[in-house]
């Protein structure tokens, strides 16, 4: 049973006093957001587009897929199935969600139409992988990652393949260029990694620093790489036709940059742990341009991703999930 959830919103209007050139507030930075409460202990981990007028989100600690309906502001939860623990979702070019199913092991596939819920558990040889985030390339096909060493691809039948990082441990954030291919950043590893379409083979790269503790990787519309050093407190730029590597400092002491999401005006949005903000990078300036509090302390940020002017921001450490409007 699906039960409609009216859920306690909290109503935020703010702005940032970014000046322009001219001296005068840039209304590009200027956002307004508004964050819904979503149930006790569900530590919503990722939020994504879903269908239109909808976010979907992973509630990990209640098995469940969250979906939000944005006119009315209101939630319900569909449960996953035994065991579920789901960490990354993501829109599939079928329109339905992809969840990676940590609980499981497994790749999960929810038909909002339907509510058919297909459960692709992940070979039994390769044990517990520690499922994490998942993307979709040129021709369709759901490529995912696992801590424990782990990355693969599975299609719209079911069909599956694993693979081996070449390192082991780590594989965390992944993503697909404008282009369709795949890359994907190692936390443990430290390092990026091109895959193979055909083959499934990858291309290590290294950063320029050692153990920066590469977590989300997300492509700009020009191919480049925008990448979130939790170790190195950095956020880092890698140019796949120069291999040219360029880093930013956080601001703040001791930063700890978790998610990366490049919106559709190719400004780089990070969070940041150690200062509870999302932070706003513009690349044509190399500035940090808007700051956006947690809702509560400790809000936790662990993955941003969006929808033209909107942003989704699940807060695992308050069940909150916040949707920001960015200025035109």
């Amino acid at each position: 049973m699906h039960r409609l959830l009216v859920a306690l919103t909290f109503a935020i209007s703010s702005s940032v006093a970014i000046a322009d050139k001219a001296g005068d507030p840039d209304p590009r930075y200027a956002f307004e957001a508004r964050v819904i409460q979503l149930p006790e202990g569900s530590r919503p981990h990722d939020a994504a587009p879903g269908r239109p007028g909808e976010i979907w989100y992973t509630a990990q600690r209640q098995g469940a897929l969250g979906i939000v309906d944005i006119a009315s502001w209101t939630y319900r939860q569909v449960p996953l199935g035994p065991g579920s623990a789901p960490h990354g979702v993501v829109l599939g070019p079928d329109g339905m969600a992809w969840i990676t199913d940590g609980g499981q092991n497994a790749i999960v596939r929810y038909d909002p139409a339907s509510e058919a819920i297909d459960v692709w558990k992940l070979p039994e040889e390769t044990g517990y992988t520690n499922l994490n985030t998942g993307a979709f390339d040129a021709d369709g096909v759901h490529w995912f990652t696992a801590q424990n060493g782990i990355y693969g691809k599975v299609d719209a039948r079911g069909n599956m393949q694993v693979f081996k990082d070449p390192e082991g441990r780590g594989p965390y954030g992944i993503d697909d260029t404008p282009d369709g291919e795949i890359w994907y950043v190692s936390l443990a590893g430290s390092h990026l990694a091109k895959v193979d379409r055909k083959d499934g083979s990858v291309t290590m790269i290294e950063p320029p620093h050692e153990g920066a503790g590469l977590r989300r990787v997300w492509a700009d519309s020009q191919g480049d790489l925008w990448i979130s050093g939790w170790n190195s407190g950095k956020l880092y730029r890698y140019r796949p036709e120069s291999s040219e590597w360029t880093s930013f400092d956080l601001p703040g002491e001791a930063p700890k940059a978790y998610a990366v999401y490049v919106d559709e005006r190719d400004d780089v949005w990070v969070t940041d742990f150690a200062s509870n903000n999302t932070l706003v990078f513009d690349p044509d300036t190399e500035r940090w341009v808007a700051t956006i509090p947690g809702s509560g302390p400790n809000a936790n940020v662990r993955q941003i991703l969006g929808r033209g002017r909107e942003i989704y921001l699940p807060e695992s450490g308050t069940d909150r999930l916040m949707l920001v409007i960015v200025g035109e």
